[in-house]
């Protein structure tokens, strides 16, 4: 679903914003400091509920302001959704067409928005829950019953855990053991499926973006020789010890390989970044391969921490990625390989459509 407009009231440094977007492509330009990221991330809120930066809503006012305000319309030739997000110092709200939702779920499926910005590296660097949000995002927008699955996991699991914490422990967790195995294996399911139909696209991309083929793995979060049931059982006394479930889809990871070997700590920093661009990218591509609608990708000062080279080698595959590009920059010349677009200026939070 493709993003027409925004309306950004009160938001960092942003007092009043009004954007009608390309459909295929957007480049936000201004100095350090002038508002272009704070834009990247009222359009990453509208999509998912949440900020990229921060995970306090309060740190999402301007100075001196009690809300915030973000509202899209996010559609296609036959539809049209008017999404909202609401902030206060300590709670967001969640509107769809003028219905309060209480799931961010409901902004997500309506527009689907994914971020490269300088800090992309941590998707490698970082330990494993930010790679389970990455994985889960993909598989959350082609598999229908994933969320439910997640939903009613995630459940039970902080039900088991309040029980191993109180005075039954493992005694007392059984009764939450069936749901947690049967949803449980729901959810490496359709993580494993996902990750077949994703692999060949990592292969594409690792070839033209780092010279080399990555090889992708899901670890689901239990030993491999064991059934999650037989996991489940096997850790049970040490669970009642340590008062939390320490098997399951929840301590999943995706490992990835270069000739073998792991490569998370043997890359530097702008190699982590193109890796992280490749994944990110390569969802972009399985997206489009199974018809599903052009999600909205947010670049985020593409240049920093990338030499020439990697810059250019990075644009011209996002050029040729089916998706909605709202890109910042300091300047137009680091992203004139980018197809034909509408031009934004920002200056101390004030913006201007230039072209």
């Amino acid at each position: 679903m493709l993003l027409t407009k925004i309306d950004i009231e009160r938001f960092r440094c942003l007092e009043s914003a009004q954007l009608e977007f390309n459909p295929r492509c957007n480049v936000i330009v201004g100095t350090n400091g002038s508002g272009k990221t704070s834009l990247l991330e009222a359009v990453f809120l509208l999509g998912s509920g949440h900020s990229f930066r921060s995970h306090q809503t309060n740190t999402l006012l301007q100075h001196g302001a009690d809300s915030f305000q973000v509202v899209g319309k996010v559609g296609g030739t036959l539809t049209l959704d008017v999404l909202g997000v609401l902030g206060r110092s300590d709670s967001r709200e969640f509107w769809v067409n003028g219905r309060a939702v209480r799931s961010a779920a409901e902004l997500a499926i309506r527009l689907p928005v994914q971020v490269i910005d300088p800090e992309v590296h941590r998707l490698i660097e970082d330990g494993p829950n930010r790679r389970r949000q990455f994985f889960d995002w993909g598989v959350f927008h082609v598999e229908p019953q994933f969320h439910d699955a997640w939903r009613r996991y995630s459940r039970a699991l902080r039900q088991r855990n309040a029980a191993l914490r109180n005075s039954g422990g493992a005694s007392s967790c059984h009764i939450w053991d069936q749901e947690i195995i049967e949803q449980g294996i729901k959810v490496a399911n359709f993580r494993d499926r996902y990750l077949e139909a994703l692999k060949p696209f990592v292969c594409e991309l690792s070839e033209k973006l780092i010279g080399s083929e990555v090889v992708i793995e899901h670890q689901r979060g239990w030993r491999k020789d064991l059934e999650f049931e037989a996991a489940l059982m096997a850790n049970r006394i040490r669970d009642a010890a340590q008062g939390n479930t320490s098997v399951g889809p929840h301590r999943a990871d995706l490992v990835l390989k270069i000739a073998g070997a792991a490569i998370r700590d043997r890359i530097s920093r702008g190699e982590q970044k193109m890796l992280a661009c490749v994944l990110i990218l390569s969802q972009q591509l399985h997206r489009a391969s199974i018809g599903a609608p052009p999600a909205c990708l947010l670049l985020d000062d593409p240049a920093a921490e990338l030499d020439v080279d990697n810059l250019g080698k990075l644009l011209s595959v996002v050029a040729q990625i089916p998706a909605q590009l709202i890109v910042t920059t300091l300047s137009t010349q680091a992203v004139q390989c980018l197809p034909t677009h509408r031009l934004f200026h920002v200056e101390h939070g004030n913006v201007k459509a230039v072209a």
